[in-house]
This record gives structure tokens, C-alpha cells and sequence, in this order.
């Protein structure tokens, strides 16, 4: 009760002095003077300008106190960009991977932070932020590019202004808005492994007030895995997204509201290969065959509709801008999986997902130094899923005409998450050149699981959970072309309970919240006459009670449980990130990005099952924390040639990335195997990325055909053509009496290899 009115008074405090503001005008003025240059930059079609929104406010990049990358629709294009994966590695520490077990799910991580996993009913380290609405799970979180305004990639905890689970940071996504004039735009490609792309948008409106655009999209592919079983390519896709957003903004009123609604119908082929090694249970059915390429067993099939309605509206009173974001998004899922298996361990997966979410918000300036955003927030989800689980049918199941009839029981699940918040940004130009900010907000999660078996439900699982979060800063700019700063901000992960587990005991314990303390230097530089722009930061983030799953053996009817726990020493994590852009020439741009960071648990000791079958202390103190690779970068250049029919795009990019975890794991073990602590020596190689050489390229025509812009585009990903996995996990390892390690099995899914094609698009 103390620690609430507490974190309840402390907001209060902080919403209060944002009304009684000290003024100087000294840095308002820095502060004006640099967004009308940037607006006469964009004006003048200068693209060294970003205006970017990262802090609910309009700022350009070079001014925001914040680690972030922007990328916006030119870039996108240009790279011949397919979803947001595309960007891992182009921004300092971002690591995106497709999650094969869920439709559009993504591995998201940033600065080491991620949360690798499908589960609905637990929560993501990093954010995706859709037209101001947060996707509450990591499905869905693989956005297409196309129709995309910009993109933010806010690194580190951003709990402040976009809530709690963020704390490896936010990708924020903004589609383009309805223009109010009459355009099409519309593309056509085609490429490796029978790849088809149809994708249109229309704009309507009278010019002013009004507009209504319509998009569609179409995107199908063989894919590029083979069944040795079938004889057939397999992995493929199938997805339609189509939609409508409405833009009412009324002659000279301070109103303005847009509405979109829009579904995605996917259907696709889950795949997974077979990582199994002689000695674990699966070994001569899981046989790996020859690569990570090929599999064999039962065809999988996946379905995933996913309709979603966002409503924005925006009303000025005088100089205080009121802001309402109501965001709605429901998914239905079904499908099967052997994971690597052979048909072995083949399952049938069955969800439901719908959250609800209403922001409310108000900013604007208090004198000529002082701005804040203020505002509440609400989130409500609920999901259900069943698992039907066959084990030991191998191809016999190749006759069953629904694996839900065979299977010998299933799993339930019922979860809910109901959320609020309050929170305060502000911003204070206290003295000349130097400004403070800082803000906080209020959390409170409470976390509903039921879950268990076929006519045997565990008894549901219920906790609160509530979170102050504050940050403060400091900035400083000697003039219009440097700004340094420094910041600390803690970020919050809430706790909930284990989806997974197989018995009532360990379904009804509680994980606890997970935070982070990071700390933050930065500079941000305008060089060589603004030609280079050079950003700089360096931090350390204190892990702590770091959110760790483990499997362990269970008498259950799937014979093993995967349970949360909570890593009592965290971790700690440290970098120093870089990304440029130089501009040497007219239509020629150079962009650079560098992430090098140093991860490690600290007292990582949990109980796991010694070979007699009890409990002892595991140190798993010496693993590689997940998808944290220690360096990271890359080189892009893109150059715009004029010609007699318009101009010719090249863009080519080169993207580094050593070698990662993927899962913590048993690689051997050392120690006293009876009593414990039982000492890991790391995780298992199977789960470590090779060191990956991203090349792509493209060449785009962009010419006029008929009175409209029309262009053809050539484009290669992954011209080096490197191969290795891009999600691995081993199952149920355990300790041997001799001392080895041993498992039911291991699976993986794989990066797409060397892939080319082509485009081509008008715009009128």
C-alpha cells in the first residue's frame, strides 16, 4: 500500500510542476530555431533533416537526447525492403529474426534484451508500436514494409512514454497517411523460390479535408526448404492484406481524426529442422539429413487472420494539443508442427487473441522553456489456445484426417492481462544551452493464467503487479551543431506465470517483474557543414531478476514442462553504439552503423534435476545471455544518377553480425553432480549463429511513363549466400550419471538463403 501511494504521489508531483514551469528562453529559442531550419529544409526537399517522433513530440533527430535510428519510405525502397527483419544490423544492437512457430512473429532484440518465444500470455523485451498502438505479443510484430511512412528504432528502455515490456527499447512504425488527393501507387514483383508480389494503394479526398485511402496486398512464395519425405520445396506463404484508413480534418478546426481498419489473411508452412545428435531420444528418427535446408515427416499447415481497427484523434486548445489513440487487434491461429521430429512429437496449436488499448494524452509548452506530455493508458487482452500433442505416431499420422482425433489429450490455456498507467514527460530549459528532462510513469499489471489438460484444469493463477519507473536527463548544446547528453531511465517487465507448466504446483508460481537500470552518454554531431551527421552513445544496463525459462521433466502427459523463473544476480550489459550518415555529393549518401557489447550473468543459479532425479543448484553463471552477439555493424552506400529519363537508384549494403546465442542451454557441465551446484560451461553449440556477411544490392529506374512515375527494380539479399539458423532451442536436456549431456531432441529454423528478383511500380 506505501509503495503505491508512493509511486502514485511521485507522478502527481511531477504532473504538478509541469504547470508552474521556471522559464528561460535562451535554449526554447536553440530549440525553434533548429525546427524551422528543419522545416525549411524539408522544404527545400534537403533530406539531412529528420523529423522524427520518438518523444510524442515533433523534434529532428539531431536535437532528441535519445539513442535512435530513423529510416523512412525513400530508404525502405530504395533496399528493396520486405518486412522489418531487413533492418537487423542496419541499426546499432537491433537483431529481428522471424519466430517459425507463429505467424508474422518476430525475435526482436535490442541491446541484448529479448524475449524469443510465442506465448501470448507472457510479454516482449522490445516494443512494436503500429500508428501509436503496441502489439501486445511478438505475433505480428513481423510488419511488411511497404506502405510505410517511417521507421524509429528507440534503443534502450522507453517504459516512460510507451509503457511497461519495452525495456530493450521500441521499434515505432508510422504508415503513410491518406494524402487527400487523388494517387496510385502500385508494384509487381517476382523473384527466387516462386516468389509473387502484388501490392496497390489508392488515395481519394478533396484536396483539404477529407481523405480516404485503400490499400491491398498479395505476397506468396514456394519457400526455400525441401521435404525429402514429399520431394517438394516447402516453407511457403501465402498472405492477403488489405484495409482502409479515413483522414477528417475540417477547414480551420483544431480537430483532426483518422480511422483505420484493416485484416491480413496468411496461410503458411511451419518449418523446423532437425538439429538432434546421437545420444538424445528422438536420434534415428530426428536424424539431421544433410543441412539446415531440409527436413522430412507429416506436411504442417498454419492459418492466421488477423483484423485490427486503430481510431487517432487530435484536438488543439490553444497551445495544449489533446491526443486519443484507441487500437483493437484480434488473431486466430491454427496449426501444426513437428518440429524437426519426423513426425515423432507432432502437434496441433489452436489460439485466439484480442487486446484492447486506449492512450489519452496532452502536450504542449508551459512559457517558452518548459513542454510536457502527460497522459493515461489502458490495455486489456485475452487468449486461448489448445494443443493437441501426439508422440510416437511418426508417419502413421500420415492416414489421420485431423490430428485432434488421435491426440490422447490436450493442453488449455486461458490468460489475461489487464493494464493502466499514468505518466509524465517533461522537458525544462533551465539555463542557457542546457536542458533538463525527466518524467516517470505508473504501472499496474494484473496477470490471470489457467491452464492444464483435457477435463484436468490446474486451479488459475492470479497476481497484481505494480511499477514506479523514472528517467532523467541532461543536455547540452554549445551550439547548433553539437548536443551531448546524459541519462538514466529504469525500464519494467512484468511478471505472470508460466504457460507451459505441467503441473498444478508450478502453474500456480508466480515469476516476478524483471527491470533494468540503464545509463547513458551520447553526442550527436552536424560535421563538415552538415554534410556528416555523427551519433555516438555509450551505456551500461544493471539486469535485474532477469525472466529465465527452463524445462525440466514432469508427470504430465507431454513428459516435460518449460517454467519461468526469475535469475536472482540479472546481468550486466555494456556498449558503445555508432551510426553516420555522410552526404559528400549530390545524390550520393554513405551510411554506417557499429554496436560492441559485453554481456554476462551474474549468480545465474537455479534448481534443476541432478541424474538420480532431484533438485539441485545449476550455475549457470557462465552462459552467453541470447541474442546479444558482441559486435555488430554495417556499410551502406546509395547513389542517384540523373539521366535523360529520369535517374537510376544504386543501393548496396553490407551487414556484419558475430556469432549468438540463441537459447540458454547445456553445452557440459563440471562440479559436484550429487548435491550441486552443478556448473554449465556454457550453452549448446547448436544454438550459436555462424558469423553472418549480409550483402544486398539493388538498382532501381525510376523514369515517367505516361504522365506517371514508374520505376523497375533489380534487387539480391544475402549475395554472399551465409547460412545458418535464425532460431534454435534444444528440448529437455538433462545430466548424465557420467557426467554428459543428453535431451529428447533439438530443432532449428534457418535463415533464407541467396534470393533475388524484381520489381515494377508507378506512382500517379
Amino acid at each position: 500500500m506505501r509503495s503505491g501511494f508512493a509511486c502514485s504521489s511521485a507522478f502527481a508531483a511531477l504532473s504538478t510542476f509541469a504547470l508552474f514551469g521556471i522559464s528561460d528562453p535562451a535554449l526554447a529559442q536553440a530549440a525553434a530555431d533548429a525546427s524551422a531550419s528543419a522545416a525549411a529544409s524539408a522544404d527545400n526537399g534537403d533530406s539531412g533533416q529528420i523529423i522524427v517522433s520518438a518523444r510524442r513530440r515533433s523534434e529532428t533527430l539531431q536535437s532528441t537526447p535519445i539513442a535512435i535510428t530513423a529510416i523512412n519510405t525513400a530508404a525502405l525502397e530504395n533496399k528493396a525492403s520486405v518486412n522489418i527483419g531487413d533492418l537487423q544490423g542496419a541499426a546499432p544492437g537491433l537483431l529481428i529474426t522471424q519466430q517459425n512457430s507463429g505467424a508474422q512473429a518476430a525475435n526482436l532484440s535490442i541491446r541484448g534484451l529479448t524475449y524469443a518465444d510465442v506465448e501470448k500470455s507472457q510479454t516482449p523485451t522490445v516494443g512494436v508500436v503500429i500508428d501509436g498502438v503496441t502489439i501486445g505479443t511478438n505475433t505480428g510484430q513481423l510488419q511488411d514494409t511497404f506502405d510505410i511512412g517511417q521507421i524509429e528504432v528507440l534503443r534502450g528502455p522507453q517504459g516512460t512514454l510507451f509503457g511497461a515490456n519495452t525495456i530493450g527499447g521500441v521499434i515505432s512504425i508510422e504508415r503513410s497517411k491518406p494524402t487527400m488527393q487523388t494517387g496510385v501507387k502500385a508494384e509487381l514483383s517476382y523473384g527466387k523460390w516462386n516468389t509473387w508480389a502484388g501490392k496497390a494503394i489508392i488515395n481519394l479526398g478533396d484536396g483539404h479535408s477529407f481523405g480516404v485511402k485503400a490499400w491491398y496486398s498479395h505476397n506468396a512464395s514456394d519457400g526455400y526448404y525441401f521435404n525429402t519425405t514429399s520431394k517438394t520445396r516447402t516453407g511457403g506463404s501465402k498472405s492477403d492484406s488489405y484495409g482502409a484508413s479515413l483522414l477528417f480534418r475540417p477547414d480551420g478546426s483544431p480537430f483532426d481524426a483518422q480511422l483505420t481498419v484493416e485484416n491480413l489473411e496468411q496461410s503458411f508452412v511451419p518449418v523446423n529442422v532437425s538439429l538432434t545428435k546421437p545420444g538424445e531420444a528422438f536420434y534415428g528418427v530426428a536424424t539431421p539429413i544433410k543441412n539446415i535446408y531440409e527436413i522430412s515427416g507429416l506436411p504442417t499447415y498454419a492459418t492466421y487472420k488477423a483484423p485490427a481497427a486503430t481510431l487517432r484523434m487530435n484536438y488543439e486548445i490553444g497551445d495544449v494539443k489533446l491526443t486519443s489513440i484507441t487500437g483493437w487487434r484480434h488473431s486466430n491461429e491454427s496449426q501444426t508442427q513437428d518440429f524437426g521430429t519426423n513426425s515423432l512429437y507432432y502437434v496441433l496449436r489452436q489460439q485466439q487473441y484480442t487486446q484492447w488499448s486506449q492512450e489519452l494524452r496532452a502536450s504542449g509548452k508551459i512559457g517558452s522553456t518548459f513542454d510536457y506530455v502527460v497522459g493515461g493508458f489502458y490495455f486489456n487482452s485475452h487468449y486461448n489456445f489448445l494443443q493437441y500433442t501426439t508422440i510416437g505416431g511418426g508417419n502413421a499420422l500420415l492416414t489421420a484426417a485431423d490430428p485432434a482425433k488421435i491426440a490422447p489429450g490436450y493442453q488449455i490455456e486461458y490468460a489475461k492481462t489487464e493494464s493502466y498507467a499514468g505518466f509524465g514527460d517533461f522537458n525544462w530549459a533551465f539555463a542557457d544551452k542546457f536542458r533538463l528532462s525527466f518524467g516517470g510513469r505508473w504501472t499496474h499489471d494484473l496477470k490471470i493464467l489457467n491452464n492444464g489438460f483435457q477435463g484436468a484444469p490446474f486451479p488459475p493463477g492470479k497476481a497484481n503487479f505494480s511499477k514506479f519507473t523514472p528517467k532523467v536527463g541532461i543536455d547540452f548544446r554549445p551550439n547548433n551543431d553539437t548536443l551531448l547528453y546524459a541519462s538514466w531511465t529504469r525500464g519494467y517487465r512484468s511478471g505472470g506465470f508460466s504457460p507451459r507448466a505441467g503441473d498444478a504446483v508450478r502453474a500456480q508460481v508466480a515469476f516476478q517483474p524483471e527491470t533494468i537500470d540503464s545509463y547513458e552518454i551520447g553526442t550527436k554531431l552536424d560535421l563538415l557543414d552538415r554534410k556528416l551527421q555523427l551519433n555516438v552513445a555509450g551505456f551500461v544496463a544493471d539486469y535485474k531478476n532477469t525472466q529465465q525459462n527452463q524445462t525440466i521433466p514432469c508427470t504430465c502427459a507431454t513428459g516435460n514442462q518449460t517454467i519461468t523463473g526469475n535469475v536472482p544476480g540479472g546481468a550486466l550489459i555494456k556498449g558503445i553504439e555508432a551510426d553516420a550518415t555522410l552526404r559528400p555529393a549530390a545524390g550520393f549518401k554513405l551510411t554506417a552503423s557499429l554496436s560492441l557489447m559485453d554481456s554476462h550473468f551474474r549468480n545465474y543459479v537455479v534448481g534443476g534435476l541432478n541424474p538420480a532425479g532431484a533438485i539441485v543448484p545449476f550455475d549457470f553463471t557462465n552462459n552467453n545471455l541470447i541474442y546479444a552477439p558482441t559486435f555488430s555493424g554495417s556499410l551502406a552506400g546509395e547513389h542517384s544518377l540523373p539521366t535523360s529519363f529520369g535517374s537510376v537508384v544504386t543501393s548496396l549494403q553490407w551487414r556484419h553480425i558475430s556469432p549468438y546465442d540463441q537459447q540458454i542451454s547445456i553445452a557440459g557441465v563440471s562440479g559436484n553432480l550429487a548435491t550441486g551446484p552443478i556448473l554449465v560451461s556454457g550453452n549448446d553449440p547448436r544454438v550459436r549463429t555462424k558469423t553472418q556477411d549480409l550483402l544486398d544490392a539493388s538498382l532501381t529506374a525510376n523514369f515517367t511513363l505516361g504522365g506517371a512515375d514508374a520505376y523497375v527494380r533489380f534487387y539480391g539479399r544475402n549475395l554472399a549466400n551465409i547460412q545458418t539458423t535464425t532460431a534454435s532451442f534444444t528440448v529437455a536436456q538433462s545430466v548424465t550419471a557420467a557426467g554428459g549431456v543428453t535431451g529428447l531432441w533439438a530443432f532449428a529454423s534457418a535463415l533464407e538463403p541467396r534470393s533475388f528478383g524484381g520489381t515494377i511500380g508507378v506512382k500517379f
